[in-house]
């Protein structure tokens, strides 16, 4: 087979990796003279069924002497194959660990799923989709992924243990969702155009303000004008934090219902019991403050318990770690007052850190202001196929939520207190327009116990699997509309 190494500050030992695969023809570009044009033109000037596309461009890879049997092997043994991926082994300093990938469906459209370093590429399929994208500058393995997917199968090599091909010398660093907001604009502007174009091919873009219907409810009068529902399991400590902060609204004609799914034992229900009447901390001018307590720690049937019973006009999220900026209510109702085609309101929101030892939060200046600017008017339900994050807080008329089947309960592949209402976003999307407030009003609190930063590897997969499944689903829902819209 051939072989094309896109080379970076680590070169490629080429004396190993002539013995691993002989009699192969290699080349090498540099990822400095990197570009559409050029990778574009190199692949189709290979005559050869099969070229091994290796990404040296951050870490130094090593082959093992029968990579090029097992490569060549599960090609001749696959169907309609357009790329080959496989697990890979990590030596950290001499400490050697497997990653093991995730198998490919239609939904895996992450700009950050990780495929390995070395990929086998068909080259009968390669020339379909050839050339790349003049506007791609930096993301052209992403690009060249997504458009192999669409003429062909993506076959994963998956390892047991010392099953990978190869290994990867790098650290290995804890995994951080916050990575993403460290992405310059013109990278995010680049990867939402790639993501754009392949959802058009496969017919699952969703064309600007198609499909958009007025809420029925937008005229409605209700008892109160939001609830804010929070989930929680053990936090006594944060708990008096997220209330105070709903307290302190512009807007009063609301209620907080705090859901607690530890049971009758949790210790968070004496911290709630304060602001219910004949607590210390009870104030009869202020909001209601309701209890709920479950016995079953599932945080979409918390959200649901709190909905089906909620009075008020709008459901607002809040967690209970986090806290509400002062106003943040007034302005999610200004946004849903603009148009009654807004269905969902998203917020933007500052990330705090909690000192373990003064338990004091300081804003984290390194973060800036998060305000999911890919969700624009024309494409954010498209591009929200392409990331993780949805936004925070997040809201929604409550009668809406229930005519669209309340969030998920864990009943959602590999769905375990994960992405709750990242489906329910999508079909929110998918019939309503998304109101956006652009100034924070929402404080993420970053400390010891959270479940946002410094996760491990097998939980990032398990959580990008949940979503992913998702993604699936909202492709296939996205092909169907596309298709009855048509005739």
């Amino acid at each position: 087979m051939d072989i094309l190494v896109i080379s970076g500050d680590n070169p490629l030992d080429i004396v190993q990796l002539e013995k691993s695969f002989p009699d192969s023809q290699i080349d090498v570009i540099n990822q400095s003279d990197l570009n559409a044009k050029l990778l574009s033109d190199k692949l189709a000037s290979y005559e050869s069924g099969e070229l091994l596309l290796v990404d040296n461009q951050a870490d130094k890879i090593e082959f093992k002497q029968s990579a090029a049997e097992l490569y060549s092997l599960v090609a001749e043994t696959s169907d309609n194959w357009s790329l080959i991926y496989a697990d890979y082994e990590v030596d950290d300093n001499g400490t050697v660990s497997d990653e093991h990938l995730l198998d490919h469906h239609i939904g895996r459209v992450r700009d950050n799923s990780d495929y390995g370093k070395a990929w086998l590429i068909n080259l009968d399929k390669v020339k379909d989709v050839l050339p790349l994208a003049d506007t791609t500058t930096q993301h052209f393995l992403y690009e060249l992924r997504l458009r192999l997917s669409e003429v062909g199968e993506l076959v994963h090599i998956a390892n047991r243990y010392s099953g990978s091909p190869y290994c990867v010398y790098k650290a290995v660093g804890e995994q951080n969702v916050f990575d993403y907001l460290m992405a310059s604009k013109e990278s995010q502007l680049e990867l939402e155009q790639i993501v754009t174009d392949h959802l058009k091919r496969i017919d699952a873009y969703l064309a600007p303000g198609a499909f958009y219907s007025s809420v029925p409810y937008a005229n409605k009068t209700y008892e109160l004008t939001a609830s804010i529902i929070i989930p929680v399991n053990n936090r006594p400590h944060f708990i008096g934090s997220a209330i105070e902060s709903i307290l302190n609204q512009t807007v009063q004609d609301i209620e907080v219902i705090v859901v607690v799914n530890g049971g009758e034992n949790d210790p968070t229900i004496p911290a709630v019991n304060e602001y219910l009447p004949g607590g210390k901390k009870y104030a009869a001018g202020k909001p209601a403050v309701r209890l709920i307590v479950l016995d079953i720690n599932n945080i979409g049937l918390c959200l649901n318990a709190g909905l089906k019973s909620a009075k008020g006009k709008f459901y607002v999220q809040l967690d209970s770690d986090d806290q509400l900026t002062i106003g943040a209510v007034e302005k999610i109702v200004e946004t849903f007052q603009e148009d009654d085609k807004i269905g969902l309101v998203i917020g933007s929101y500052e990330v705090y850190e909690q000192d373990a030892a003064t338990l004091e939060i300081s804003r984290m200046e390194s973060i800036p202001v998060v305000t999911h600017a890919e969700w624009t008017e024309e494409n954010g339900r498209n591009n929200l196929l392409r990331i993780n994050g949805a936004g925070a807080p997040r809201s929604f008329y409550v009668d809406l939520a229930r005519d669209l089947g309340y969030l998920d309960m864990n009943t959602s592949a590999y769905a375990r207190n994960y992405g709750e209402d990242y489906d329910f976003v999508s079909r929110m999307s998918e019939h309503h327009r998304i109101g956006r407030v652009w100034v924070p009003v929402y404080k993420v609190i970053r400390h010891g116990g959270g479940t946002d930063h410094n996760i491990d590897r097998s939980t990032v997969d398990r959580n990008n699997n949940a979503k992913d499944e998702m993604r699936r689903e909202a492709i296939y829902r996205r092909q169907i509309m596309n298709e009855v819209s048509n005739g």
